[in-house]
């Protein structure tokens, strides 16, 4: 597993890699909420009030690396990430600023 540190404009987030095989489960962690790859069910972690979006990559067939996160377009979230203003369409990233 890989942790790398995320700067956002307000905050420091926590970005995690976790090789399985010949994908890796990827996501970056707020204090407040996630923004993950497509293996995240955010729609369970909405039923702990828990904010959550998935992207997908910008590039290429799937999320490699934290970057990839931060430059996605978020094709999923869950109603906790949508009260906080996330919407599909934007920038992981812009995702992120709003958790």
């Amino acid at each position: 597993m890989q942790r790398v540190t995320v700067h956002l404009s307000k905050k420091v987030a926590d970005g995690y890699v976790i090789p399985l095989g010949p994908a890796n489960l990827v996501a970056i962690i707020t204090d407040t909420g996630l923004v993950g790859c497509g293996a995240f069910d955010v729609a369970a972690l909405d039923s702990f009030s828990y904010p959550a979006a998935k992207v997908r990559p910008v590039h290429g067939p799937s999320i490699v690396n934290t970057d990839d996160i931060l430059t996605g377009i978020v094709k999923e979230t869950n109603r906790s990430a949508m009260s906080r203003g996330i919407k599909n369409g934007m920038t992981g990233r812009q995702a992120l600023e709003l958790l």
